[in-house]
């Protein structure tokens, strides 16, 4: 197309997740309820880390990022989702829809990063305690968040810009509930090409490269535990890790799934289902991950019910 848009679509049409409206209403409202529970979740979770000076500390640092992240993440598309189903109208335009796919890219990205952040924050505590200080000073985790934000929107825009240069033929309905990018590339009538090796290679490394940071970190984490000869030690080794492992493999296990293997080795509706895993279900999880099994954090979030709510638990 030579970087021209010549696209005749000037809207596309989100097919959703069901057709039939008895399970049109059940979704409607399950999902309402999960975003609500993932939004005041999330944002219990950056309340009590701001308000608790104990938590002022690098590893929640982190997860009160990854927290905003979510929300955001979450926010880009359930939202029009739910509008949607409420107007009876599946439409989404074409600027609206390459926005979506820009911001949904975005925060996928940062999630992707800062997990990575996360668990580099867990092997500098394991295998390098004296030194965590001075390793993960305040000046450090502002730069890997800001690497985190950075790095996802430079990705975010490469997609986004080469997915304006495609054309859109008369084909405009989408087997989503929102506006991602590999359906869309399904529907383009011009050659994807690019668009295909910039996933694998860019998108990659914003998803791969990341991961086998993870993969590494904890393998020292691994090593180390092995070291340790107190069984408390390593049942609070596992306590700490146990959590951000548990999401990394919810949210890589989905994500890698639907954009980095064959499209042929699965259908629209296995990637939707994967999509609603990643999309909402994880960022819904987190909270309750994060804190359930945190003393601190549940302490944290007691003090902040009971003084900034005034209710008394």
């Amino acid at each position: 197309m030579e970087g021209k848009n010549n696209s005749i679509v000037s809207e596309f049409i989100l097919l959703g997740l069901s057709d039939e409206p008895e399970q049109q209403r059940l979704l409607f409202f399950l999902f309402l309820l999960m975003y609500l529970i993932t939004g005041l979740g999330n944002l219990l979770i950056m309340l009590a880390i701001s308000s608790d000076p104990h938590l002022h500390t690098p590893v929640y640092f982190f997860l009160s990022n990854l927290s905003l992240v979510d929300i955001c993440f979450t926010s880009t598309t359930i939202p029009k989702m739910l509008s949607n189903h409420i107007s009876k109208n599946r439409t989404i335009p074409y600027a609206g829809c390459l926005t979506q796919v820009f911001f949904f890219i975005w925060f996928a990205g940062i999630d992707s990063i800062l997990l990575t952040a996360m668990a580099y924050d867990r092997y500098v505590a394991i295998c390098a305690p004296l030194h965590y200080n001075t390793i993960m000073t305040p000046r450090v985790c502002v730069l890997l968040v800001l690497v985190c934000w950075s790095w996802a929107i430079t990705n975010s825009l490469i997609h986004t810009v080469l997915l304006i240069r495609l054309s859109f033929c008369g084909h405009n309905e989408i087997p989503h509930f929102f506006c991602d990018l590999s359906p869309l590339l399904k529907l383009a009538c011009s050659d994807t090409f690019i668009n295909d090796l910039m996933v694998y290679t860019v998108g990659a490394l914003t998803a791969f490269l990341p991961f086998i940071g993870i993969l590494l970190s904890y393998a020292h984490i691994f090593i180390a535990i092995m070291k340790i000869s107190s069984v408390r030690g390593m049942q609070k080794v596992f306590s700490t890790c146990g959590s951000h492992l548990a999401v990394v493999c919810l949210f890589y296990g989905t994500v890698i799934g639907v954009y980095f293997t064959p499209t042929s080795t699965h259908t629209a509706q296995q990637d939707t289902a994967a999509a609603v895993i990643y999309t909402l279900i994880t960022p819904m999880l987190n909270p309750f991950i994060y804190s359930l099994r945190n003393k601190d954090m549940k302490g944290a979030l007691r003090m902040l019910i009971t003084r900034k709510l005034g209710f008394t638990v």
